[in-house]
């Protein structure tokens, strides 16, 4: 990747596979944007996030209200690093608008950690009470239950975290 080259940084991972300690490397590169759902999220929606529903609703709000802005700040020229989930192909196909509308590149850094090492960590994230949300074994496995690696026939450019 040039370092001019105006780019659209995208994560898959499971809770706590490292995806918030990536975007924050990537989003420290100069002319970069970092934008964090889950702090959008606790600001916008306190005490709301209690369920996969919950979830759902909420971060589809923020996604249609956030669109257009990230598309803005892409074509403006700043290259964005989106520390939204991109777990599902229904996340990446909203994803895959926002780079194609913008007429930049793109990445998805596709984070491989097995379940044992994320629960591992999530235990020390909430053991920690830094992160805006907590989040039960139960609840991990909920969400885990509908992530879907990328597939190559989504045609991202995927680079391989493990």
């Amino acid at each position: 990747m040039c370092t001019n080259e105006v780019m659209l940084h995208l994560v898959c991972g499971k809770i706590a596979a490292g995806k918030s300690t990536l975007t924050a490397a990537l989003g420290a590169r100069p002319h970069t944007i970092l934008v964090r759902e889950d702090r959008w999220l606790a600001r916008l929606y306190p005490g709301e996030q209690n369920s996969l529903a919950d979830y759902v609703r909420n971060s589809t709000r923020l996604r249609g209200a956030m669109g257009p802005h990230l598309i803005a700040l892409l074509r403006a020229g700043l290259s964005v690093v989106l520390d939204f989930p991109a777990n599902t192909p229904a996340s990446r196909a909203w994803m895959r608008t926002l780079f194609q509308d913008a007429g930049v590149a793109h990445q998805l850094h596709y984070l491989d950690v097995p379940d044992e090492i994320c629960k591992a960590r999530l235990r020390q994230r909430n053991a920690a009470g830094e992160h805006e949300f907590t989040v039960s074994d139960e609840q991990f496995d909920l969400f885990t239950s509908y992530f879907v690696a990328p597939a190559p026939d989504e045609g991202f450019n995927v680079v391989l975290h493990r």
